[in-house]
């Protein structure tokens, strides 16, 4: 049976009728990785994973680091690339001429795109220096190597395992003999501003050929395992856990106790198709289905699993490290895995529903894994990494993904508990009153300002405690996460909760500036902010601009119209700002590293980060269903339609979030209050494609297939004349969840 969700096996879902092309075989992994950060770029991995395992190019910073197409020397290959988080940095050397232990500190090796091959689940490349031909692939959480070394050569691995390493160090390295085929460790990832705690990496390591000796160099602390001169075919197999060497072991026994390195790559090949065919697309050029489907590939993956295979998972919450044990089902496996995940801020438009459509066993896995770290540590994370709390971004963005789930119905049990969970974080005491990485204040969020003055003022009076502390940018996100744990409250029928959280979700009118028609930060007096330029770059918003945060308000759009003066107005306001966007590619530049440059900064919409990624669709909202389906479709082709190495995503990709974003788009399906009504609503758009399929999760939903389908659609052919759902036309550009789960056709035809 293939794997198919985060941690079970289950059913397989994607489309039965092979397609020309499996979807693997349109994912262009390289996309984009010129660009890359640390946790960004993938190859062989499943889906989720804890390995994700590749050759490092920069191993220095989060930022710029990891593979990075135009850097042509390969630093190692490591298997741990997650958010705040890596390790286990191996290469494989020949000793043929080396000499000395200048091989400890000097063992890069060039390589050449030519001889790459690179593919989800897959990577090869050959190492120049020397003549090696090294191959990778892995299991969830077991690395998989397969090195061919020259005829003359004296095979050998380094361990680099001292070493500055993307986000953080990797420091205190251990290596030990057990037999002629065994090893084990542990390493160190030191903390970081964002990881405050040490984290530790077990690791159980099987050769397939004869270990002879190994060397251990006093000044790196590194090592060079020396196997038989015989074998020039070495394989590797590397078992990993963050709670014991023996868990290391376990995992290693369960996920792969063979040595056949062409069926772990066609496993791998398969779980990908399986999970990537649970969306079917039709039609378009070739390069527009690989660009969606490379996309698509992005938004699963990232967050990895930090659990074993029998439940055993770190919590670093307390103040003490402990191994714990997730909840056992019948059979004594665990319910659920466990977590590291980069912030969920910005996922409302993003995972909320992609996942919640396509993906439900998903989003149930990180609603579970969410609820664990509230009952280890007392709050649900925004971010958690290495078994802990990061406070990564702001507010209380896992209130929207989590209240999505339960409204779609793919959470149905512990309602009251999960309620309650939500609800601590929205008050003094949560996660809410935290601005970024403030790990020992409660001061910067500025809640009690909210709370009291109905906005959170810039700046916060007290000072400087965490990032993140744009007053009104706070205000904005508060609000509408307010008012996504109101419909919770109504759902549950605590009417006096709804009462209060529909009260404070109103906070956004406080910031609004009716002489400039702008959100403006205030001070604590309640003074505008003087001078205010709507255009100057986190000056009260944070990772935008006041022209870009003012439309924020994805819970209350026609509220806002009328503070502009009414939908006339703010159709005129929001379309001027998409046609000045339209001369930069609306984006700040083509990555998130030069988002603060001064002249792209000034962008009045920018798609390369979160806070403005809705509003394109906000025309919807205010009666111009043209206005979003014109827009839409320039976004995708100017910001999501590249397929190089240079470009893909423009900005900040957030572990899958935009392209997450890019498959929404093409499907022409949108949620601007990120799927939290009663029945949740999806904005349509204008799909890119002639039919798009997509096959519904027997275990959540009631139907077998979504269907969307195009007529006349083409580049001549963007504006729709109609929208039918199973043959009645629609007399609106939106549809409930509850239709579209029951399976059905939904035909757009284009005039």
């Amino acid at each position: 049976m293939v794997l198919f969700s985060a941690c079970k096996e289950n059913k397989q879902l994607s489309d039965s009728n092979t397609p020309t092309k499996n979807p693997i075989d349109l994912v262009f992994p390289q996309l984009d990785t010129e660009n890359s950060r640390w946790f960004l770029f993938s190859s062989a991995c499943r889906p989720f994973g804890m390995v994700n395992l590749s050759p490092d190019t920069q191993i220095d910073g989060a930022w710029g680091s990891g593979y990075r197409y135009k850097t042509d020397t390969i630093k190692g290959f490591s298997h741990i690339h997650g958010w705040q988080l890596s390790g286990l940095s191996v290469m494989p050397i020949n000793l043929k001429e080396e000499r000395g232990n200048e091989i400890f500190k000097d063992f890069y090796s060039p390589f050449s795109h030519e001889n790459e091959k690179v593919s989800p689940g897959f990577h090869k490349v050959h190492l120049e220096r020397y003549g090696i031909h090294a191959e990778l692939t892995s299991t969830k959480r077991v690395g998989l190597h397969n090195y061919t070394f020259p005829k003359e050569s004296r095979p050998a691995v380094l361990f680099n395992l001292n070493t500055p390493l993307g986000p953080c160090e990797n420091r205190n390295g251990e290596l030990n003999q057990i037999n002629d085929h065994t090893l084990t460790g542990q390493l160190e990832m030191a903390p970081t501003h964002r990881r405050p705690k040490p984290f530790k990496l077990f690791y159980h390591i099987s050769l397939s050929t004869k270990i002879e000796s190994i060397q251990k160099d006093t000044i790196t602390g590194n090592y060079v395992v020396f196997t038989d001169d015989e074998q020039k075919n070495v394989l590797m197999k590397v078992g990993l856990s963050y709670t014991s060497i023996e868990n290391a072991k376990n995992n290693m026994i369960a996920e792969l106790d063979h040595w056949d390195f062409n069926r772990v790559v066609e496993e791998s090949k398969n779980e990908w198709n399986n999970m990537l065919g649970r969306i079917k697309v039709e039609g378009g050029t070739e390069k527009q289905q690989k660009r969606f489907y490379t996309d698509l590939w992005h938004a699963l993956q990232g967050r990895r699993v930090i659990s074993d295979v029998n439940g055993a998972y770190p919590d670093s919450t307390g103040d003490t490290f402990r191994v714990a044990q997730l909840p056992l089902d019948a059979k004594g496996m665990p319910m659920f895995n466990h977590y590291n995940s980069d912030s969920f801020w910005g996922a409302q438009w993003t995972l909320n529903t992609l996942w919640g459509l396509a993906y439900p066993d998903i989003t149930e896995e990180f609603v579970n894994s969410l609820m664990q770290y509230y009952k280890d540590g007392g709050l649900i994370p925004r971010g958690p990494s290495g078994g802990n709390y990061t406070y990564v971004m702001t507010g209380a963005s896992t209130t929207p993904f989590i209240v999505s789930a339960v409204q779609k119905n793919i959470v149905k049990n512990n309602l009251d508990s999960i309620y309650e969970a939500l609800r601590k974080n929205h008050m003094p005491g949560g996660i809410m009153e935290k601005a970024g990485y403030e790990h020992n204040t409660s001061l910067g969020g500025g809640l009690g300002y909210y709370l009291e003055k109905g906005y959170v003022p810039y700046p916060i009076p007290e000072g400087k405690f965490g990032g993140h502390q744009d007053g009104a940018s706070l205000t904005l996100e508060y609000a509408y996460q307010d008012w996504t744990l109101a419909q919770f409250a109504k759902k549950l029928q605590r009417e006096e909760d709804y009462k209060i959280f529909m009260n404070r979700s109103q906070n956004y009118k406080n910031v609004f500036d009716a002489e400039s028609s702008w959100m403006r930060p205030k001070n604590v007096d309640g003074q505008w902010k003087s001078d205010f330029d709507p255009y100057l770059y986190e000056n009260g918003f944070n990772e935008s601009n006041g022209s870009q945060a003012t439309w924020f308000v994805p819970h209350d759009i026609l509220g806002l119209a009328q503070l502009m003066g009414g939908k006339e107005k703010a159709v005129e306001k929001l379309n001027g700002q998409f046609k000045a966007s339209e001369k930069q590619g609306f984006t700040s530049g083509t990555s998130h590293e030069v988002e603060m440059h001064p002249e792209y900064s000034r962008i009045p919409i920018n798609y390369g980060n979160q806070p403005s990624i809705n509003t394109a669709f906000v025309f919807n909202h205010l009666g111009r269903p043209d206005l979003t389906q014109y827009w839409s479709r320039e976004i995708i082709d100017k910001v999501f339609s590249g397929l190089d190495p240079s470009t893909g995503y423009n900005g900040d990709e957030d572990q899958g979030l935009m392209g997450a974003l890019s498959v929404l788009l093409k499907m022409g399906l949108f949620q601007m209050n990120g799927g939290t009504d009663s029945d949740p609503v999806y904005d349509l758009g204008s799909p890119l494609f002639d039919k798009i399929s997509i096959t519904l999760h027997p275990d959540y939903f009631p139907g077998d297939k979504f269907v969307i389908e195009t007529i006349n659609n083409g580049i001549d052919h963007k504006q729709l004349e109609q929208v039918a759902f199973n043959g009645k036309i629609l007399d609106t550009m939106a549809i409930e969840h509850s239709s579209i789960v029951k399976g059905g056709r939904l035909t757009f035809k284009f005039k």
